[in-house]
């Protein structure tokens, strides 16, 4: 789906600086959305202009001796950055689509169409060891079910030097991307890829899975924005109440689990919808930039404890 825009204000800056002001202040008035690896206009429009100039994406637009805020702006790459303005803004597609890369935890990944572009609050807590308490010794066999891109499949490796890690998929287009991300960072010794319909192909057992799964409810998904909806479907939608993939999943990893394997599993801002699904389960929540609500923990005890009764 494109947007239709009128009467948007023309780009222009001779400086670096004056063209990423101008361009949040077009982002703004084009009355785009935000949530693919930026927050605000100012941020998003910073993306484009430095990545468009061939600029390092940490370039310092300060004040500062090292900054390039006053870099100039030649007249062709004014023209450049305006094409690329009016691509995202026309097409409303993600600014990582429009790049092909997205960043989480400061580490590069290439991402297009074929899956979600990279966000999962996952990756914060594999960076800050939130979860390592729940780990040890026994850990040796790790999943990143619904990997998408493959992104926290290659940051838990990177975590974790002595584990093997498993990235799994239903979609083949999905794969395809996740390989190049594989590959791109030289983890195809610890990495494997595999097709799978949630936890169907892979026996385990596993002594840990992450997943940030499809779990947007239908109602939310009815309104989400032109750029949420430019990704595949197959990664968003959880069904009426979010919880579909969730309920087959938590059924299944119990007897794909080692003993003492826990699960971590991102629900977004489903924890309502969560809570009326599986109010007597027992989990951690835990803590990210997003609060509170957004992850989870549950151990296999708890699982296998839940389902029995």
């Amino acid at each position: 789906m494109t947007g239709t825009v009128t009467a948007l204000p023309a780009l222009q800056g001779g400086t670096v600086a004056a063209l990423v002001q101008s361009g949040a202040d077009l982002l703004t008035a084009a009355g785009v959305a935000f949530g693919h690896g930026t927050t605000n206009a100012h941020d998003e429009a910073a993306w484009l202009v430095l990545w468009r100039l061939g600029l390092p994406l940490d370039s310092d637009l300060g004040d500062g001796p090292d900054s390039v805020a006053n870099r100039p702006v030649a007249p062709d790459e004014l023209a450049q950055a305006a094409a690329l303005f009016d691509e995202r803004i026309r097409t409303r597609k993600p600014a990582a689509y429009l790049t092909r890369e997205a960043w989480l935890q400061g580490v590069p990944f290439y991402v297009d169409e074929r899956a979600i572009v990279p966000r999962s609050f996952i990756a914060e807590l594999l960076a800050d060891g939130s979860i390592d308490d729940f780990l040890g010794e026994h850990t040796h066999r790790v999943l990143d079910l619904c990997t998408g891109n493959g992104s926290l499949a290659v940051l838990a490796a990177m975590a974790w030097p002595d584990i093997e890690v498993t990235g799994a998929d239903i979609s083949p287009d999905a794969l395809a991307v996740a390989r190049i991300n594989v590959d791109r960072h030289g983890l195809q010794d610890r990495i494997t890829l595999q097709l799978s319909d949630g936890l169907a192909q892979l026996p385990g057992p596993w002594d840990l899975i992450l997943c940030n799964p499809p779990y947007v409810n239908a109602a939310s998904m009815a309104q989400l924005p032109a750029e949420y909806r430019a990704e595949p479907t197959l990664a968003l939608a959880g069904g009426a109440d979010g919880m579909d993939f969730i309920r087959q999943l938590l059924q299944d990893a119990p007897a794909r689990m080692s003993e003492n394997a826990v699960l971590v599993l991102e629900i977004g801002n489903e924890r309502s919808h969560f809570e009326a699904a599986f109010g007597q389960l027992p989990v951690y929540w835990i803590d990210t930039s997003a609060g509170e609500d957004q992850v989870l923990l549950a151990t296999r005890q708890a699982l296998v404890a839940y389902f029995s009764s």
